[in-house]
């Protein structure tokens, strides 16, 4: 695993442009990836943000580091999309066995994926099918939403990740974004890292708070926002979290379509001892990769402006790959680097 207190750029090999998800029928974003081993398939699945729709999927039954090897398969199929808000759902994340890398959870014989839905005020609701492949049912009601006026997640509930923990109950980690300046001193509007809980038959999940907030340290790569992570089980004791950040705190005369995650967005890791994954968590004090660092060839092939989400698939033969998407906003194209430390 790779060593999140790295305080230099991680040596990798740039696989390039990894999946094509639409461009040609219009898509305009691509990004989020999530890839887990689909047995039934016999192979590996990616599930990605891709607007419009607003959900997309990939199936690779050769080697996830070719480009070529990687099938785009269109929307997600969904049997009940009327009882979304406005009939769409965004960012779909599989809920994963945190023991096992890269393995959906499989939860009284099915599976199960947290996909956010509403546009305005965004909340997380959650889908069940007995196969990878769908079709998805969603649940009516959602399973966590925005917050009251003053609270961290007032604005939106944001780019999930989630996991079926050992005592049988899901944790949410979600993106919290404010609506009203919080009691930090250097980025009061910036969104953070918090996370929740749901027990087995619960209707909806209970906050548990923040987890990640930005450091108040001017200059630090996640100063300005924290956007949204992978958990994944450290060698030892406790964990990593993947995730993406930004050192530029948002502004409220900022009327961009950026207004709460200013470029540039970077990719990086924070770590905690804590079994829980709640309390400890310390980021690393230096991204993956700063922007000024992308090789001009790459930066020509789209890889400037952001780092956005980045996911790590650790393969059976010990290769890790980072996928993750780059570009200016409603410019996200999909990327993948082979690890080499």
């Amino acid at each position: 695993m790779v060593p999140p207190e790295a305080t230099g750029p991680l040596r990798c090999a740039r696989l390039g442009r990894i999946v094509d998800f639409g461009e040609h029928v219009g898509a305009v974003i691509t990004g989020d990836p999530v890839v887990v081993r689909d047995e039934d398939a016999g192979g590996w699945r990616m599930f990605a943000f891709c607007l419009p729709p607003g959900h997309g999927e990939a199936l690779c039954r050769g080697d996830p580091a070719r480009p070529g090897d990687w099938e785009p398969l269109g929307p997600l199929a969904f049997t009940n999309l009327e009882v979304a808000p406005d009939g769409i759902v965004l960012k779909p994340f599989p809920i994963l066995d945190p023991r096992t890398p890269n393995r959906a959870a499989r939860i009284g014989g099915q599976f199960a994926l947290v996909v956010v839905s509403g546009v305005a005020r965004r909340a997380l609701q959650r889908a069940w099918s007995p196969s990878l492949a769908g079709p998805w049912t969603l649940e009516p009601d959602p399973v966590l939403t925005a917050g009251g006026d003053a609270e961290v997640d007032a604005a939106h509930v944001e780019a999930p990740s989630a996991y079926w923990w050992p005592d049988g109950t899901v944790r949410y980690f979600y993106m919290a974004t404010p609506s009203r300046a919080q009691p930090r001193p250097y980025s009061p509007l910036g969104s953070v890292q918090a996370t929740a809980v749901q027990g087995p038959g619960d209707r909806c999940a209970r906050k548990l708070g923040v987890v990640i907030e930005p450091p108040a340290v001017p200059g630090h790569w996640a100063a300005g926002w924290i956007g949204g992570m992978q958990l994944v089980r450290r060698h030892g004791n406790g964990w990593l979290a993947l995730l993406n950040a930004g050192p530029h705190p948002p502004r409220e005369d900022d009327a961009a379509i950026s207004r709460d995650e200013p470029p540039p967005s970077l990719g990086g890791f924070a770590w905690t001892a804590d079994p829980e994954a709640i309390g400890g968590w310390q980021l690393a004090a230096a991204p993956i990769e700063r922007i000024e660092e992308i090789p001009p060839e790459a930066m020509a092939r789209g890889e400037h402006t952001n780092l956005w989400r980045h996911h790590l698939l650790a393969l059976p033969d010990g290769r890790r790959l980072l996928f993750y998407n780059a570009g200016p906003y409603a410019q996200e194209r999909l990327f993948a680097k082979l690890l080499l430390d």
